[in-house]
């Protein structure tokens, strides 16, 4: 496992997101460094069937096993665990992501409030010019969730609502994940067979394609 990838779930609608997101670089062999948010596991108990643990050492072993994960391929930190690796520059990960991201987080991190550990992370990553990818769930987005958008990406972070597309022809809701999930790990740079692309598989648009 030589890369290590920050992954956070906070409290925007789209758990099942941040999940496959999570058993995909599980299977990439990627080192997950996991953040679950307190909203984050409330909507988990919202919107999956898992009963999900609540403590960071429980969150960690529980995934393990969901997932087949190595032995230490996902290490879970707590909201105030400032010790936790991603906290520091001299640890920082290869790339961060937000999946849901609230429009909360966008603000606290585009201000750099830092007043937990997601944000701190999130912090350390834009400082050490790394990767930040934020799967925003939020609709419609108001003049304040867009000017915190586009101040994010003028820092150089990848600003990704979760949009999930049709042309993929999708037969369910786990299509519709996965091609969100999909255009995340092509962003990290990692290989997946989630979908067909744009030109490929399904047909796309009318006789004539796309108008």
């Amino acid at each position: 496992m030589s890369r290590r990838i920050a992954l956070a779930l906070t409290g925007a609608s789209g758990a099942p997101y941040g999940l496959r997101l999570l058993e995909c670089l599980v299977q990439a062999g990627v080192e997950v460094h996991l953040m679950v948010s307190k909203p984050g596991q409330v909507v988990l108990g919202m919107e999956t069937d898992l009963g999900v643990p609540g403590r960071p050492v429980e969150i960690a072993r529980f995934f393990s096993e969901r997932y087949a994960a190595a032995p230490g391929q996902i290490q879970c930190y707590g909201p105030d665990e400032w010790t936790a690796p991603v906290a520091s520059g001299s640890a920082a990960p290869e790339s961060m992501v937000v999946c849901p991201c609230t429009t909360a987080t966008v603000s606290a991190v585009a201000t750099g409030a830092s007043r937990g550990l997601i944000e701190r992370a999130a912090d350390v990553v834009l400082k050490e010019r790394r990767r930040l990818i934020l799967v925003v769930r939020e609709t419609p987005f108001s003049e304040i969730h867009l000017e915190n958008m586009l101040r994010l990406t003028r820092m150089g972070a990848v600003v990704m609502p979760a949009n999930p597309a049709f042309y993929h022809r999708p037969e369910g809701l786990q299509d519709l994940i996965d091609f969100m999930v999909a255009r995340v790990l092509d962003h990290l740079q990692i290989e997946h067979a989630l979908g067909p692309r744009w030109g490929t598989g399904h047909r796309q648009g009318g006789e004539d394609g796309p108008e």
